[in-house]
């Protein structure tokens, strides 16, 4: 499928189709993977610095601590469907650099269970639909404006603990996502 944008030109617009349910707390590689796609990476940076005050109220840090900021952009068949910005507290991957910077081929809560031995227990997401600034069109080659959902999450440990602050900008026309609403009908609501 093509659309044209008059002063901008053609762009191919096929669907992904990556399905995907809210409830269910799993990464963007798993959820590539689910849809019988290969999932991919292309520019990962990694970079430690300190904690900005968001960064540092979100993952309970003391304003001296720092944190590891992973910035990849994510893809489906090859295809750029999701760029994200993870923020973990340094304390959790020190020594680990050789693995963050191989998250261009594995899961970064893959890397949390096996290598880190964290379990990410929960995670708590805000979803908010958002336009692509320049920045984002050029990451992930679409047009300015295209419609992404940005998806800002903080992954827990079993003990409550936060341990991961994520950023998702997730491409509009490559994924759909479910969520399970209980009604009035069921016990304790």
């Amino acid at each position: 499928m093509l659309t044209r944008v008059r002063g901008a030109g053609t762009f191919v617009t096929h669907r992904v189709g990556v399905h995907s349910s809210l409830d269910v707390n799993f990464g963007v590689t798993e959820a590539i993977r689910a849809a019988g796609m290969e999932a991919g990476s292309e520019g990962v940076s990694v970079a430690e610095r300190g904690a900005s005050p968001e960064e540092a109220r979100r993952l309970a840090l003391s304003s001296e601590e720092s944190v590891v900021v992973v910035e990849r952009v994510r893809t489906a068949d090859g295809r750029p469907v999701v760029y994200s910005r993870d923020v973990i507290p340094a304390r959790f991957v020190s020594g680990h650099r050789h693995e963050l910077e191989d998250l261009g081929r594995r899961s970064l809560y893959e890397l949390f269970d096996r290598d880190l031995g964290v379990a990410v227990h929960h995670g708590v997401a805000l979803l908010r639909p958002i336009k692509a600034d320049r920045t984002l069109a050029t990451r992930l080659r679409v047009i300015r404006g295209a419609l992404f959902l940005l998806m800002r999450q903080v992954d827990y440990d079993e003990f409550g603990r936060p341990v991961l602050y994520s950023h998702e900008y997730h491409l509009a026309d490559a994924f759909e996502f479910a969520v399970v609403r209980r009604g009035s009908g069921v016990p304790g609501l």
